[in-house]
């Protein structure tokens, strides 16, 4: 057995007790969408804008917090950074819990300019929105700039980005979680210091009087968004890389393919939110066409590569299958899926037909859900029955797998059929030109509650694995 680090722990009480709440509050948003609860419509927008703040938010931090345990295998982050970063996001969470209750705060997760300082809440909502989101990219970027400090300690940079792999050297080593780790967290500080940026500009025009340009933020609004939602699911394969071959019996080493593909993936993903401006007609041309071509080329280097590298660890290896090992899988599939998803939607020809319809939460929800989400969930049980030893359970542990895979499965095919039959997002209810929607919602609700359902006989597993971590 191998004590679980205490900051770890901490971390998942985090996320197992707010992720519940907020596919509560999905599964509300297509009650309400579906017919079910058409009285409540008015916190429809309130309600999405937490369920999405809070889904990136909670699944940022669970990826950070198993980085941060990956990195202490190898160098020494600084533990009183890492109780800052969890301060931060706690008092974070409670300024946006204010914001959306008390302020009815409803501009969306992506809170496009001008609509925060425009809506119907009063002003005092959105600054406490925007302060919640500083608390959140302060507390985030200080623990992001220590994790990178401590690889600084031990590697230099391009030995982190494994630059003596593709020179053809094989010294020294370094674990391909480190080197993922390394690319992420410098992209992640670029997309959170544009953040400060976008904050800072917001600020200017609510005490200074300063009138922003709407083009420029909604570029460094989705350069910061859409570059974090992308960084945690880079984050959480890092957990892929490190402890399969631990079930598989065989090493995952870095090398010259590893090394070029994740390098690639730092120049691309930052260049990839252009995706996400094509109906922004004054956006120029070129930046357009850039785009299309990093959203088509993010593909390759980091997915093809891990999966492939995966196929190939277990084939013909000795599995030990348990419910790290199938989450593993299932969290790599679901990545892929949800790829293939966002390439549809970031063809030029497709997204003009596809952008504002529900293909878009069709696809996040895909990668997030059922990638993103199973590997966390993965790497979480592999700490606590790595720090308990207790017997496991394996139709239990399958019970809960099966259960969250055809919920999350179900739950974004009802978007991507919806999208496909131009169903519009962001309606709270559906006219009866859009009656189609009303169906995929209803449905799209009761999977939510089988995923709710699966992901509760995890907490049955893993959860009594915690508390016995904790205690012990």
């Amino acid at each position: 057995m191998q004590a679980a680090n205490p900051h770890t722990l901490r971390w998942m009480l985090v996320v197992f007790v707010l992720f519940p709440i907020l596919i509560l509050l999905g599964a509300f948003m297509r009650s309400v969408q579906g017919g079910q609860l058409v009285a409540l419509e008015g916190w429809f927008y309130p309600m999405m804008t937490l369920h999405g703040v809070g889904m990136v938010g909670v699944w940022y931090v669970a990826s950070m917090a198993i980085v941060a345990d990956l990195l202490t295998r190898y160098v020494q982050p600084s533990p009183a950074v890492a109780g800052f970063a969890l301060l931060g996001t706690v008092l974070g969470v409670v300024l946006l819990l204010v914001s959306v209750f008390l302020g009815r705060f409803a501009a969306g997760w992506y809170f496009l300019y001008p609509l925060p300082l425009k809506g119907e809440w009063p002003v005092w909502s959105a600054l406490t929105f925007l302060v919640s989101l500083t608390v959140l990219g302060a507390a985030w970027l200080v623990w992001t700039l220590d994790l990178l400090r401590a690889i600084a300690k031990r590697w230099s940079l391009a030995q982190a980005l494994g630059w003596h792999y593709i020179a053809g050297r094989s010294d020294p080593a370094v674990p391909p979680a480190v080197l993922i780790a390394t690319v992420s967290l410098i992209a992640s500080v670029a997309a959170l210091v544009s953040a400060v940026i976008l904050l800072v500009l917001f600020y200017l025009e609510v005490f200074a009087g300063f009138a922003n340009d709407p083009l420029l933020m909604k570029n460094l609004t989705f350069f910061f968004g859409h570059t974090v939602v992308n960084l945690a699911m880079y984050l959480g394969v890092a957990a892929a890389y490190e402890i399969l071959p631990h079930y598989a019996g065989r090493p995952w080493k870095a090398n010259r393919i590893v090394a070029i593909s994740w390098n690639c993936v730092l120049l691309i993903v930052l260049f990839a939110y252009f995706h996400h401006l094509y109906m922004d007609f004054v956006q120029p041309g070129a930046l357009q066409y850039i785009g299309q071509i990093a959203s088509y080329a993010s593909a390759i280097p980091a997915s093809v590569v891990t999966l492939f590298g995966a196929l190939l660890l277990v084939f013909h290896a000795r599995m030990r299958w348990n419910l790290t090992s199938i989450l593993l899988f299932l969290g790599l599939a679901g990545w892929a899926i949800g790829g293939i998803g966002a390439v549809i939607d970031s063809t030029i020809s497709v997204n003009v037909r596809l952008h504002n319809t529900l293909w878009v939460p069709a696809h996040f929800h895909t990668y997030n859900l059922a990638g993103l989400v199973f590997l966390v969930l993965a790497y979480f049980h592999h700490v606590c029955q790595n720090a308990t030893g207790l017997p496991e359970s394996p139709l239990l542990q399958r019970t809960s797998a099966l259960a969250m895979t055809f919920g999350a499965y179900g739950v974004f095919f009802m978007f991507y059929l919806a999208g496909a039959h131009s169903i519009p997002r962001r309606f709270a209810l559906y006219p009866a030109e859009l009656a189609d929607g009303t169906g995929y919602a209803y449905w799209g609700m009761l999977f939510a509650l089988l995923f709710l359902l699966g992901f509760l006989l995890y907490l049955g597993e893993t959860g009594r694995r915690w508390w016995r971590a904790v205690t012990s």
